[in-house]
């Protein structure tokens, strides 16, 4: 037994390998972490799977549209070189280079890996812009155009800031590279 738990945990690269009782699931079939498919096909389930693929606060932030606390999430102060993906499917979303401190408590960052990765529409109340899962249509956060140096905001290349719940994503810390034989 131990030597085929062996033979499996070699033969898994190491981009893919998680730590024991680790929430990060690896994607299936596929290379890097950062792996995109050429055609991003859509993910359907109904309210009864996705509680059962989720947590509850996952399912009432990515299904329900909530927002969680400010300063009292997991991501809103991680400084660590890696890779944020969708927490409903596991869509790659944003580049920890790409993260930034806003001063509000949320996870920011200023451009997603690909803008095809995520998708917009205007909130009810017509005042934010949601953003969305490309893949499953999750609830990931706001868009916000503020991030230009005033009200507090720092500027950035682009001028946005993706104001994400740290709820609706995965994080995977970039692995050091493998010495080529």
């Amino acid at each position: 037994m131990l030597i085929a738990a062996l033979a499996i945990l070699i033969s898994t690269p190491l981009s893919l390998q998680t730590t024991p009782g680790s929430t990060q699931t690896p994607a299936l079939e596929r290379k890097d972490v950062d792996y995109i498919p050429d055609v991003i096909t859509k993910i359907t389930k109904t309210s009864a799977e996705w509680r059962k693929s989720l947590s509850a606060s996952q399912f009432q932030i990515l299904r329900q549209a909530a927002t969680e606390r400010a300063f009292a999430n997991s991501f809103w102060n991680n400084h660590t070189d890696g890779l944020y993906s969708c927490a409903g499917c596991d869509l790659p979303l944003f580049y920890a280079s790409t993260k930034f401190d806003s001063g509000t408590g949320w996870p920011s960052f200023y451009q997603p890996i690909q803008k095809r990765v995520v998708s917009e529409r205007r909130d009810p109340d017509g005042e934010r812009v949601e953003i969305l899962c490309a893949r499953c249509d999750g609830h990931l956060g706001h868009l916000f155009d503020d991030a230009n140096g005033q009200f507090g905001i720092p500027k950035t290349p682009t001028g946005l800031r993706y104001c994400m719940n740290s709820g609706a994503m995965r994080f995977r810390k970039k692995l050091p590279d493998r010495p080529k034989p």
